[in-house]
């Protein structure tokens, strides 16, 4: 059974038991979440279930840990000024266990 779901303004392809990595969904580690689901069918593509443009159903999972991305280093330079700057930034993310895709 494979899903798209939407998250966070992006969309996934998802089968049971997958983790994921999504933008900051602001729940706590251990608690359930539910996705609106855009597609549902099995790996040979018998049964497809498409939403207009969601389905009904909605896909579960429970949210694993909320953690933060590596670090990405911002540098600015201008020649000949001595104009120099320098800054960090580490996005937030939930990761999230599959558990149901109704």
């Amino acid at each position: 059974m494979i899903a798209i779901i939407e998250a966070g303004g992006k969309q996934y392809l998802v089968t049971p038991e997958e983790k994921l990595k999504i933008e900051k969904a602001g729940i706590e580690a251990g608690e359930a979440i539910s996705f609106k689901t855009l597609l549902i069918a099995d790996e040979t593509g018998a049964s497809l279930e498409i939403g207009a443009p969601y389905l009904e159903t909605a896909a579960a999972g429970t949210v694993v840990a909320n953690t933060r991305t590596r670090k990405i280093i911002v540098r600015k330079f201008k020649n000949k000024v001595r104009y120099r700057r320098t800054a960090g930034h580490r996005q937030h993310q939930t990761e999230v266990k599959i558990s149901k895709l109704s």
